[in-house]
């Protein structure tokens, strides 16, 4: 069988999964192949943040995701001695949901599978095991293997989603930069759980550090370090794994064992996320210890950087030039967590007692002062991407509180016949111009307009609402109108008064800022971006 697709994906994990959807809501003809015949039925990630969930809302099937997840989850760390150091709860929700979420992969899988169904143009094949990527300047061609025979698709572009023993990358001749942890972590999961602890939780333990984790409908995970004089054979044994669960069990019932496997922590980076018109993404391009719960959240936001790219290009709308940014702006983040979860995971095995004594009290001191413990507690820890390079203008700024290059906020919004939407819902999902002083219609050319709304994009003005007015202020009519109920948009220019006007890309990052006179210089330096993108790294290099 033969295929003709705008994009071919290997991987029908969260990241091909959510890559997927994301392109068939954009329209762009697209097939996905996964050698396994269904789902893992065991999970592998559990954790997923709030970055990832406004994809999902961008993507259309958080409705389906919603239900199974256990929402704001707070995670306690304990001291060997069983002392609590920290309770995080993190209770603000800038992205417009919970910052920290668990779930059940298999429900969540399926849930991403579901959504594929909407669209005509975009075709799931499992049991196909891609054995061959060629391409040339035109395209690419896959040659996959199935019980029903061999197929071959042609594909102008391919995504290798494929995991951590990544075919694709493979066959690019990417080589993964980084190192692979000398210990080694048991993971057990659990069904019918009986422990009343609706939290997660962190042992920070100099001799064997742990974790358990709660997740949805009953299921439980646990991870043991081993230790030094410890086998595989020996930790994954009915009596060693019922003796480390066993003890957060005393006086209920132990539940179900559903499965035990030890793993290897890696952390490692692809030395590109692409080749010509193949790329990598989630594990394929990057592999992290699992002690921030980030391996797969920085596969989506992959995905999410990738898919407006992929659908520009495919579409006409942008040369293919733009596909070097995917690179250029998710490599470097990918490295700094990667590079952080790997520290975070020193944190938790102090080398001595000692060494957990002074680490115990600089952690209490520094709760003690209020910036510092809201840093903690509300994770502002967390690396945010900033893209200093890429679809961007004044990303290379020094000014430190500059939003140009950062995610921006989802808040409330209201359309002028007073329905409440989010952000995003209200935007949609291409390009946009946010004036917060003024109609951007009237600072723009008509030639430079026709350019914008070329590439999809589309004009707002954002105001006060009526009860905020004052006297003269005149709505706009030649752009769309959006009221700002939370005073979201008030309190950005209260604190940055020349931020006049912002545009936002698809994937929600602030591609520029700037005074409303000065707008139609700034979309001309954008529209150059992504009509006719600098040379800032050839396809074949990233």
């Amino acid at each position: 069988m033969e295929f003709d697709v705008d994009v071919a994906i290997v991987g029908a994990g969260p990241c091909g999964a959510t890559l997927a959807n994301l392109l068939g809501v954009a329209g762009v003809r697209t097939v996905v192949l996964d050698k396994n015949v269904g789902i893992v039925e065991h999970p592998r990630a559990v954790a997923i943040d709030d970055e990832s969930l406004r994809s999902f809302q961008a993507a259309g099937v958080l409705v389906d995701v919603l239900p199974d997840l256990i929402q704001n989850v707070p995670i306690r760390y304990y001291s060997s001695s069983g002392k609590q150091l920290a309770h995080v709860s993190p209770v603000g929700q800038p992205y417009g949901w919970p910052r920290r979420n668990l779930f059940f992969q298999p429900l969540m899988e399926a849930a991403l599978r579901k959504g594929l169904d909407r669209f005509d143009h975009v075709r799931l094949r499992v049991a196909s095991e891609v054995t061959d990527v060629t391409q040339d300047a035109n395209g690419v061609e896959l040659a996959a293997k199935s019980p029903d025979g061999e197929a071959r698709i042609r594909a102008g572009y391919v995504v290798g989603a494929d995991g951590g023993r990544s075919f694709v990358r493979d066959a690019l001749g990417i080589a993964l930069r980084g190192e692979t942890a000398p210990s080694k972590w048991l993971v057990v999961d659990v069904s019918d759980d009986t422990w009343d602890a609706p939290f997660s939780a962190v042992y920070c333990d100099p001799d064997r550090p742990a974790m358990t984790i709660p997740l949805p409908y009953g299921h439980r995970r646990f991870e043991f370090k081993l230790l030094p004089d410890e086998t595989e054979d020996e930790v994954v044994t009915d009596e060693s794994v019922q003796r480390l669960v066993g003890r957060f069990y005393r006086g209920i019932p132990t539940p179900t064992i559903s499965r035990r496997r030890v793993y290897w922590h890696h952390s490692r980076t692809a030395e590109t996320f692409g080749v010509g018109r193949v790329f990598v993404a989630g594990d394929a391009a990057h592999l992290q210890p699992p002690f921030f719960g980030q391996g797969m959240n920085s596969g989506i936001r992959d995905a999410t950087n990738l898919a407006w790219k992929l659908a520009a290009v495919t579409q006409g709308r942008a040369d293919a030039r733009l596909l070097a940014t995917y690179d250029t702006e998710r490599r470097g983040n990918a490295e700094t967590m990667v590079s952080f979860a790997t520290r975070v995971g020193s944190y938790y095995q102090p080398r001595n007692r000692a060494t957990e004594m002074v680490r115990d009290v600089l952690f209490r001191n520094v709760q003690r002062i209020p910036g510092a413990r809201e840093y903690i507690l509300q994770m502002k820890y967390k690396p945010a991407p900033r893209y200093r390079d890429g679809v961007v203008v004044g990303g290379a700024t020094n000014d430190k509180g500059s939003p140009v290059g950062r995610m921006f906020g989802q808040p409330p919004v209201q359309t002028a016949d007073g329905v409440r939407l989010e952000l995003d819902d209200a935007v949609g999902g291409n390009f946009a111009i946010l004036g917060l002083t003024a109609d951007p219609a009237d600072h723009l050319r008509d030639v430079t307009r026709d350019r914008w709304t070329a590439l999809g994009a589309k004009l707002f003005h954002v105001t006060p609402t009526l009860t905020a007015r004052r006297h003269g202020f005149e709505t706009t009519t030649a752009t769309t109108e959006l009221r700002d109920i939370a005073g979201y948009f008030r309190d950005l220019l209260l604190a940055r008064k020349d931020d006049e006007v912002l545009i936002l890309r698809p994937d929600r990052y602030v591609a520029a800022v700037c005074r409303s006179n000065d707008l139609e210089r700034v979309v001309t330096q954008l529209c150059d971006l992504i009509e006719t993108p600098p040379r800032i790294g050839t396809p074949e290099h990233g």
